[in-house]
């Protein structure tokens, strides 16, 4: 506030009112967990934003949903590196004995609360499904 940057209060006010409302809804405190699912879930919404602003060209609001992706990833443990989470999916396929695309759920089941917030889901998802299929 003091440093009178009008766009990073507006995206931080954005997120304690996303905190605050699940915290009404679910009538719950919020533990870190929690706390972590509402940012991915903000994320995923600029991203969304972001592909459907480019789509309209409008890139106006394009910089303007990158900028709190920013600043709501800062908020965030450090990521997975691609090396790291193509080695955690092949552990947790050996762990679960997977051996086709039948397995992908008991897989995604290990590796989703080791890495929530630390990896995206997505992105594990599609290495777990290239590694069973191939």
């Amino acid at each position: 506030m003091r440093a009178r940057d009008a766009a990073r209060l507006s995206a931080l006010r954005l997120l304690c009112a996303a905190l605050k409302q699940k915290e009404v809804d679910e009538r719950i405190s919020l533990g870190d967990a929690d706390v972590l699912s509402v940012i991915e879930k903000l994320l995923k919404q600029r991203r969304e934003s972001i592909a459907q602003y480019e789509k309209a060209g409008r890139y106006d609001l394009v910089e303007a949903e990158k900028f709190e992706v920013g600043v709501l990833s800062a908020y965030l443990p450090q990521q997975l590196s691609d090396a790291e989470a193509e080695q955690a999916v092949a552990a947790a396929i050996a762990e679960s004995e997977a051996s086709s695309l039948k397995d992908m759920g008991k897989v995604m089941a290990l590796l989703k609360p080791r890495f929530a917030g630390r990896a995206d889901m997505a992105k594990i998802s599609g290495l777990v499904k290239t590694k069973l299929s191939g």
